[in-house]
């Protein structure tokens, strides 16, 4: 069986050469992030993630987290990777230095948090969510409260966890019912189920630090009414240690479809000692901090799985005989040609390299921009901030539905066995699904783009991404070598805003139109941002080509030939998508429902 790499050249190509990112440190003046320095912290990422966690992956998803009275054991080898990844100082890399953190990059980190995906997702949920935590903590938590739990979550003695769903809603927050009554000395008790809690409870750590969502008695009804705790699973004492047993307990853990080795945990709190995060009835808002964090972490999701079903169909191909080439035999001397040479593999190959590469780009442009969003200029950081608006659900939503197809497109690669259990491809399937439904499903995402951040800004925010894409047309218009990308990403980006605009005058008469277009809109939208950033790679491609003395040529004309395939065998599922959210909400909403019935 063939153990995946993490694409460490890729890496670097997205991170040194396309988004130019040492420039980019250099000017947000982080000094001491000089490129060897970003290129070390690539290297001992990397090697940390091939040797520790990748031999891990399959462990977790074969012998999943058990349940023993209310306490969680994580695989075997889980709690030794989790000790080495914290010795070695990876959870604090990118948090505040009054706190313990190392004050680095967040783009840095999110690069580190996709190497740990690809590497082993179940693993990585484990530390990833606690940045979630960490990152509502700085923003919204008081000096108290950073002292007493931030700390301990940047050195990584203590994980963190975010709690929302109920069992009786989901998406739909507004109807919550845990409580949080007052208690005299200042903190709330706290009543209530949660569920699907991702690393709710393991052996890991010390403490785990829960942030939960939670009504006020007096709370008005709906979002308006819903506050924001901190719910540790040990109350810490004054000198910071972990003190008595607090009144949260994991009930116990969902059987899952796939990431077998992170425990989604169902908790019960049981007058469970809280502390208010923020103002009261303010904690949707306090929260989304922690779910835009999510979002872009699920989008690096979808761009492991992509890049685990490329590389093992990939080595695959290479090596499995199976007929003979159409075009001639191409292994004479062998008893069939390897399957790489059949069209139809090669569809199924360039399609996984084509997502995992061309997300790779995205998700380090959205990091880029928290980066801005950090140590910008006023200007800066509002730019920023808009594009991280329009951009967050369409990354956590394009990329893992590709991801989820293209891990598909991987077991396909292998026939039979693909199917079978001991290749790893059915695990990447399985792993693979969850992400277009948890941090906000497809549909979700969809509804927030097209409503939210395109209609209720009066397009503004399209506007601002399609002048992106604009300027770099015009400034390539004279570039012959970009001439099939450049004209064929103009077109898309005029239509983008005419779509937008008939969509936007038919939901004026029938709000309907918003849901009914919103996925197709979505999907649109992803396809035409990879596609600017694909000719974006083919121009950077070609510039290190025409350098000559190149000794990287094969790694570049790769590039150069996956930009084509995009735009000539992905990019025409625009026309799809574009005539399907025209045809309006009728075609959906016409059949009564008790009409469904068979």
């Amino acid at each position: 069986m063939t153990e995946i790499k993490i694409p460490l050249r890729d890496v670097r190509f997205t991170v040194d050469e396309l988004l130019n990112m040492n420039q980019h440190y250099a000017a947000l003046g982080y000094e001491e992030v000089t490129p060897d320095v970003v290129d070390a912290i690539l290297e001992e990422g990397a090697k940390f993630c091939d040797n520790v966690l990748v031999p891990l992956n399959q462990v977790g998803d074969q012998q999943g987290c058990s349940w023993n009275d209310g306490e969680v054991t994580t695989p075997e080898g889980f709690k030794q990777a989790y000790q080495q990844f914290v010795e070695a100082g990876w959870p604090s890399l990118a948090h505040d230095v009054a706190y313990g953190g190392q004050g680095l990059p967040p783009s840095l980190a999110s690069v580190l948090s996709e190497m740990v995906g690809t590497a082993n997702w179940s693993w990585g949920m484990y530390p990833g969510l606690s940045h979630g935590a960490m990152n509502t903590l700085e923003a919204h938590g008081s000096n108290a409260q950073k002292e007493t739990y931030l700390t301990k979550l940047v050195e990584g003695s203590w994980t963190g966890t975010m709690c929302l769903t109920e069992p009786h809603c989901g998406t739909d927050l507004g109807i919550l019912r845990t409580r949080a009554e007052p208690n005299a000395d200042g903190s709330y008790s706290l009543n209530g189920t949660k569920i699907f809690i991702s690393s709710g409870e393991h052996d890991l750590t010390e403490n785990i630090i829960h942030i939960v969502l939670a009504r006020l008695p007096d709370a008005p009804i709906g979002t308006k009414g819903i506050s924001l705790f901190i719910v540790p699973k040990f109350v810490p004492q004054e000198d910071g240690s972990i003190g008595e047993r607090n009144g949260v307990n994991c009930g116990s853990l969902e059987h899952k479809m796939g990431i077998h080795g992170n425990s989604t945990a169902v908790l019960n709190f049981d007058n469970a000692k809280g502390y208010l995060i923020g103002e009261p009835n303010k904690g949707l808002n306090c929260m989304f901090t922690f779910m835009n964090t999510a979002r872009l972490g699920t989008a690096l999701q979808g761009i492991a799985h992509a890049e685990i079903g490329f590389q093992k169909s990939l080595a695959y191909a290479k090596d499995r005989l199976q007929m003979r080439s159409l075009s001639g035999a191409k292994n004479p001397e062998g008893a069939a040609d390897p399957i790489i040479v059949h069209p139809d593999v090669r569809r199924m190959l360039l399609t996984q390299k084509a997502f995992a590469e061309g997300g790779r780009m995205l998700v380090t442009l959205c990091a880029q921009q928290v980066d801005l969003l950090h140590k910008g200029s006023e200007d800066e950081r509002q730019q920023a901030d808009d594009m991280l608006s329009f951009l967050t659900p369409i990354a956590k939503a394009f990329l893992t539905e590709t991801g989820f197809e293209s891990a598909n497109l991987g077991l396909q690669c292998f026939g039979g066995h693909g199917y079978i259990a001991e290749w790893g491809l059915e695990q990447n399937v399985r792993d693979a699904r969850i992400a277009m439904i948890y941090e906000g499903t497809t549909g979700i995402q969809a509804l927030d783009l097209l409503g939210r951040k395109v209609l209720m800004s009066q397009g503004e925010l399209l506007r601002k991404f399609t002048k992106v894409i604009h300027k770099f047309c015009q400034a390539q218009s004279d570039n012959t070598a970009l001439a099939p990308y450049i004209d064929k990403l103009q077109k898309l980006n005029q239509q983008w805003g005419d779509l937008t605009m008939q969509v936007g005058a038919k939901a004026m008469k029938n709000p309907d139109e918003v849901g009914a277009a919103s996925v197709d809109y979505l999907m649109y939208s992803g396809y035409v941002v990879q596609a600017y950033l694909w000719a974006l790679a083919a121009k950077v491609a070609n510039e290190k080509l025409a350098s000559g003395g190149n000794e990287e040529e094969n790694f570049y004309r790769a590039k150069l030939t996956t930009a084509r395939f995009y735009y000539e065998r992905i990019l025409p599922r625009t026309e799809t998508h574009a005539a399907a959210l025209l045809t309006g909400a009728d075609n959906l909403m016409s059949l009564e429902a008790d009409h469904f019935a068979f």
